[in-house]
């Protein structure tokens, strides 16, 4: 069976085991191909009871008692997230703020852990926030920032980091590197322990970025050796908009940490409100104030049922999706002018692909507009395309395919002119 012929995804369907979970999400129109399970995931049913019963039954009646039990959900819920998606044991894991907070904190209590080494490591296909934030750092207290010019394909493909590639930039005075695990971009996926292993040669921590990849593929944090990572629930946690941001840290290296906003839920003595600040023991001791109970509720639905499914599971769909799409192109995108940004190795991608045309800011919108299909756009020329493995049938995506070839084919995307949407 080619995989051109509907029956192909079909037959995939039939035989997927988690083909159960797609009835578990709100999908309002099933005539929708929606392709950006890697920047937005689908509802839950569970998730809306869940809401509407804390608000009700548990705020609604309980009021400040309420905190005697919710005051250690952060860590409840991480430790949750830990088993589900990272391969992390419990202790390591905290649900709080935002992926940018966990980045800023996680990354000056690297820095001021290397006391005297003045170099930073990132890369310029890093997700913008991730740049910004440790430029920010590295000029305000005069650090030598490094940025490897990933983007330029004579440097490297798809924009992949090896180990290979971070070792020329690699000296005794660089105190951090941060890479993400899945490229936001690309879908280049890295090679968490060997850029691990390196980094730790010389002495400096590897802060890993798992936004695109968590609850989409194998991470297996503790088994690799990672001691520092920072992450989202929203893409394909499917926890929510806004849904509370993770942060890992490693027991090996939690009492050698001190995070640079000491906030009170960070205190040993936390309701003795004293005069001074004394970390607390282990993963609390990261903690900066009270946590979003109601945001943590997604976070614990959707990753219960991450757990349940298997994150083995999940990645093997993952993989299977991706070459399925990556197939599809071969057949009916390449000759329309598209080039694919993303490696055809299974190992060296996660949940989406990324495809280049020049037209790809109208094609999206088109998209939108007459195909009824939901990608997105990356500047300056890409178009992701994700298979988000427990709402998404591999029906859908094959679909979602066809709709992009038939609408290339008839420049139906020349109609658009721009949009009235900031977010692309």
């Amino acid at each position: 069976m080619k995989v051109t012929d509907r029956a192909y995804a079909l037959e995939l369907d039939k035989n997927d085991p988690l083909a159960p979970y797609r009835s578990k999400f709100v999908i309002t129109d099933p005539n929708l191909c929606y392709l950006d399970g890697n920047s937005l995931g689908r509802l839950p049913h569970a998730t809306v009871k869940a809401v509407s019963d804390f608000v009700s039954h548990e705020w609604g009646n309980e009021v400040v008692t309420g905190w005697s039990h919710w005051i250690d959900e952060a860590q409840v819920a991480g430790d949750l997230l830990g088993r589900a998606a990272l391969g992390a044991a419990a202790g390591q894991v905290l649900v709080c703020d935002t992926t940018s907070v966990n980045f800023y904190q996680l990354c000056l209590a690297a820095i001021k852990a290397r006391p005297g080494r003045k170099t930073v490591i990132t890369d310029a296909a890093n997700f913008p926030t991730d740049r910004y934030i440790l430029a920010g750092i590295a000029e305000q207290l005069g650090l030598n920032l490094v940025i490897i010019d990933n983007e330029d394909p004579a440097v490297a493909e798809n924009e992949l980091i090896t180990a290979e590639l971070l070792e020329k930039y690699m000296s005794e005075d660089v105190a951090l590197v941060t890479l993400e695990v899945i490229q936001y971009r690309s879908g280049a996926r890295s090679d968490i322990e060997s850029i691990t292993d390196l980094a730790r040669s010389y002495g400096a921590f590897v802060l890993w970025d798992a936004s695109h990849a968590t609850g989409a593929i194998e991470m297996n944090f503790d088994e690799h050796g990672v001691d520092l990572a920072i992450g989202c629930t929203y893409k394909y946690g499917n926890s929510g908009p806004g849904s509370p941001a993770w942060l890992y840290a490693s027991k090996r290296v939690q009492k050698e940490l001190q995070v640079p906003i000491q906030g009170w839920f960070g205190n040993e003595d936390q309701f003795g409100m004293g005069p001074h600040f004394e970390k607390a023991q282990g993963i609390r001791g990261f903690q900066i104030a009270s946590p979003s109970i109601i945001g943590i509720r997604g976070v614990q639905i959707a990753f219960e049922m991450i757990a349940e499914a298997g994150i083995d599971v999940i990645a093997s769909k993952a993989a299977i999706g991706t070459q399925m799409m990556i197939d599809l192109y071969d057949e009916w995108l390449a000759p329309l002018g598209y080039t694919l940004l993303t490696s055809r190795n299974p190992k060296e991608r996660g949940g989406h692909i990324s495809i280049g045309h020049p037209e790809a800011a109208k094609i999206c919108v088109a998209l939108r507009k007459f195909a009824n299909v939901i990608p997105d756009f990356r500047t300056p020329s890409a178009i992701r395309l994700a298979i988000s493995p427990l709402p998404t049938s591999y029906v859908e995506v094959w679909d979602g395919f066809q709709r992009i070839r038939d609408l290339t084919e008839s420049r139906q995307y020349e109609e658009i002119e721009g949009s009235d949407s900031r977010v692309t």
